[in-house]
């Protein structure tokens, strides 16, 4: 296949491979329709301008996509001229999702007389979510994540499981954080309950991830009040199943959950009492993957804002240890937050068995790294802030360079 001489214009210009779907857009260049949407996609996830990707003229996001039926004629008879070299024909690309066959699954799935067929229709829905990526934005433009959240919320109502498993993938699948999706979950106080009931309910930890994926989108897009309204147990049951150690998907879902809520109201003390930074620093001993690392730090930083919260890190004879340890170790983010969560310690907490502590533990010898480290010089200005409020202890131990402590101005 290496050594066949492929027609330039059959290969997309941004996956430089043959072309499965071309599709022309309105500044005239042809792509493979995957590749100009994720390109696409990915311009409205960072929230830039597109443009086309060889002219650079400015593209709207929801740009029309012409098929080039005669290119993908001329690309499949070229693959079939070519069959004997080991070219594979290009399969002729199925029709766009009809708009009406969605709408029709959806009033199917919201049919309060028919179990069979509210099953069936999520069938249908959850074969079509997971053909492609075309499929999904045309079910979450259709409303097919409200019809979800309705079917959801009827479960619980009615204390029924039948379908909650599909309705948990499709809902996953075909969730945006748009308007509509908002304000549904700020009309609906009961979709938490309703989410806390599935995990009740369901066994297989699969289930209980996807559960959990969908309270943190569902928290993530709510607002302030929504989240002040939540039930005062809220951070006990969801601490609690912190310590299930469901899955690493659930984990960081968790974990994004608890972020969220700890910024408002009084959820950051029910956090703390339910025993979190205990979870967390046992949590960081077991080594998790960087992703879980960052958010471990960020949900303990935002926790050692309050005395509760760093007065339980230092209860537990690893907390510093723990903190200075993955300081230059996992990221930028998590540098940042170690050394908020040791300068909060510093600042607040220190006692003097604290501040040995920190010696002891190698968080002082960190500190010392971190001025000499190839890191941005906001960490390092962070590091040297917290040396300075204690140096005159620190710069007594043999173990620790004078020079690092004295070589900027007081």
């Amino acid at each position: 296949m290496d050594e066949i001489d492929i027609p330039q214009y059959f290969l997309c210009p941004i996956s430089l491979q043959i072309m499965k779907d071309p599709v022309t857009i309105v500044t005239g260049i042809t792509y493979d329709r995957e590749s100009i949407e994720q390109w696409l996609k990915t311009a409205e996830a960072a929230a830039s301008p597109a443009v086309c990707p060889v002219t650079k003229q400015p593209l709207s996001l929801d740009s029309d996509l012409t098929p080039n039926h005669m290119l993908r004629r001329l690309i499949q008879a070229w693959c079939v001229a070519n069959a004997k070299n080991g070219v594979e024909r290009i399969p002729t690309p199925k029709s766009p999702l009809q708009r009406s066959l969605i709408l029709k699954l959806i009033r199917n799935v919201n049919n309060r007389s028919d179990g069979l067929l509210n099953l069936s229709a999520l069938k249908k829905l959850e074969e079509l979510v997971n053909e492609s990526e075309r499929n999904k934005k045309s079910m979450a433009d259709a409303g097919v994540a409200k019809a979800m959240m309705s079917f959801i919320l009827r479960c619980f109502k009615d204390c029924k499981t039948l379908g909650l498993d599909q309705a948990l993938t499709i809902l996953l699948l075909t969730w945006t954080p748009n308007a509509e999706n908002k304000q549904i979950v700020e009309d609906n106080p009961g979709l938490i309950r309703s989410i806390f009931w599935v995990l009740e309910t369901q066994v297989e930890n699969t289930s209980k991830t996807q559960s959990l994926i969908v309270l943190k989108n569902v928290i993530e897009v709510a607002s302030p009040s929504f989240i002040e309204r939540l039930e005062p147990n809220f951070s006990e049951k969801v601490v609690k199943l912190l310590r299930k150690n469901i899955s690493p998907q659930a984990t960081r879902a968790i974990l994004r959950t608890l972020i969220k809520t700890c910024q408002v109201g009084g959820n950051k003390l029910k956090i703390i009492e339910s025993g979190a930074v205990y979870d967390l620093i046992e949590m960081e001993l077991c080594n998790p993957e960087k992703r879980t690392t960052d958010l471990i730090f960020c949900l303990l930083a935002n926790l050692c804002t309050c005395a509760d919260g760093r007065q339980q890190l230092l209860k537990h004879a690893g907390g510093i240890a723990v903190a200075a340890k993955r300081l230059l170790r996992v990221s930028a983010a998590t540098d940042d937050r170690v050394l908020c969560i040791l300068e909060l310690i510093a600042r607040f907490s220190a006692t003097s068995e604290v501040v040995f502590e920190m010696l002891r533990v190698g968080g002082v010898s960190k500190l010392c790294m971190v001025l000499q480290a190839d890191c941005e010089d906001y960490l390092k200005k962070k590091a040297r802030e917290i040396l300075r409020l204690h140096s005159n202890v620190w710069s007594n131990s043999p173990c620790i360079q004078i020079y690092l402590l004295t070589r900027y101005a007081r």
